[in-house]
């Protein structure tokens, strides 16, 4: 019981600092009837609505099948490395940063180990972390503070990736860069020209670990047929009530009843103290807003600097939060925007995503935590730096 209640500690202490803020506010604000307006209900519908269609993508292991698909394509360690790096760039678009390294950090290092080539972990992952962070900064659904940004400013979603696309752009060749200097040109064709390759990473043995709920017969591994479209339409659905192109009730009503019927598992497969962590933070910042001292302070501070400000806040609390607090006390939106997204470089804590990385580096080669963390350190230090210059240019 105490090694269960610790893990849970470290996997959700964000939310626990911010049910223990939104606690604490409350009794400076007792509660009454502005606490309603205080939820942003909007973007805590659309983030709930992805996370179940997502979720329901990962549970019939669509998203590893393409992967090995992609690499039966490669016959080169540089170019499998590429590959490997490329999913969690463009997948994180689309399907978060974290899912994009819960899916695919664990397939990379399948593939090192099976290659013999597990030296390269450390840096491999590192730049897969980095992928995962800088494609998901693109998009509106790409980052949870992302889709509060769009829904807080009513800002088309295609201003948005407007704003983000030159350091998108400049990252994705930063990190080509560094893949075709780093990795060496290498055959690989004895592991990526296996045609069952997803079975062999995957879930070699129905009695050993697999990396998520794939099961290679009946349910799951990409084999769910009729679910696959299912998904996809549901999908495309987020996607229009996200660009206000179809109202929200209908997205949150058809997407909670379909996966329901398609596979009611997956409501215990999302991660809720996501959205939690959003109404506690939501709760304490519309309390602190209400103090007038407080609210001239913090709003004094974000206006010295919103870009640099969000950078530096992110390193300590991360982006998300970091998002959430800041916005209550400015509005120079185009600058939290670029700050929050590239605040999620840096330090390891600067994405939670980061974490999910971190965690699959200690638990399969705990002998490479030490180089791993050297070496995340440094290229995310560097990736900052270049990313924060290009940003001071442009705004």
């Amino acid at each position: 019981m105490g090694q269960w209640l610790l893990g849970w500690v470290k996997n959700e202490i964000v939310l626990i600092v911010a049910t223990l803020l939104a606690i604490i506010s409350c009794f400076i604000i007792p509660p009454d009837a502005q606490y309603m307006e205080y939820v942003h209900w909007n973007t805590l519908a659309q983030l709930v609505s992805l996370m179940l269609v997502v979720a329901g993508f990962q549970r019939i292991g669509v998203f590893r099948i393409i992967a090995s698909k992609l690499l039966q394509k490669a016959s080169t360690s540089r170019m499998v490395m590429l590959i490997l790096v490329s999913l969690t760039f463009f997948s994180g678009m689309i399907i978060t940063n974290d899912v994009a390294l819960v899916t695919f950090v664990p397939f990379a290092l399948s593939v090192l180990i099976m290659s013999g080539k597990e030296r390269w972990a450390p840096m491999l992952i590192t730049l897969m972390t980095l992928g995962a962070n800088l494609g998901a900064m693109l998009t509106p659904i790409g980052n949870a503070h992302n889709l509060y940004l769009k829904a807080l400013t009513q800002m088309p979603s295609w201003e948005m990736i407007t704003i983000m696309a030159p350091f998108s752009l400049a990252s994705a060749i930063m990190l080509i860069a560094v893949i075709w200097m780093y990795f060496d040109n290498t055959s690989m064709e004895e592991i990526t020209a296996e045609a069952e390759l997803e079975k062999s990473v995957l879930a070699p043995s129905p009695h050993k670990d697999q990396p998520d709920e794939i099961r290679i017969f009946n349910y799951g591994a990409g084999y769910a047929g009729w679910r696959t479209w299912v998904y996809v339409a549901l999908f495309i659905l987020c996607i229009l009530a996200v660009s206000d192109l179809i109202p929200l009730w209908i997205m949150v009503a058809i997407v909670v009843v379909t996966m329901f019927f398609t596979d009611h598992r997956v409501f215990r497969n999302i991660d809720w103290g996501l959205p939690l962590t959003f109404a506690m933070f939501f709760i304490f910042i519309g309390n602190m807003k209400r103090i007038p001292e407080f609210y001239t302070a913090a709003q004094q501070f974000v206006q010295y600097s919103p870009l640099d400000i969000s950078v530096l806040t992110s390193q300590f609390i991360s982006n998300m939060p970091a998002t959430l607090l800041l916005a209550g006390f400015s509005d120079a939106w185009d600058a939290l925007i670029v700050g929050t997204n590239l605040g999620g470089l840096g330090t390891l804590i600067a994405s939670m995503a980061s974490l999910v990385s971190y965690r699959n580096i200690v638990s399969r080669m705990p002998d490479k935590k030490g180089k791993y963390l050297g070496l995340y350190t440094a290229m995310n230090l560097g990736f900052l730096a270049v990313l924060l210059l290009l940003a001071h240019v442009i705004l």
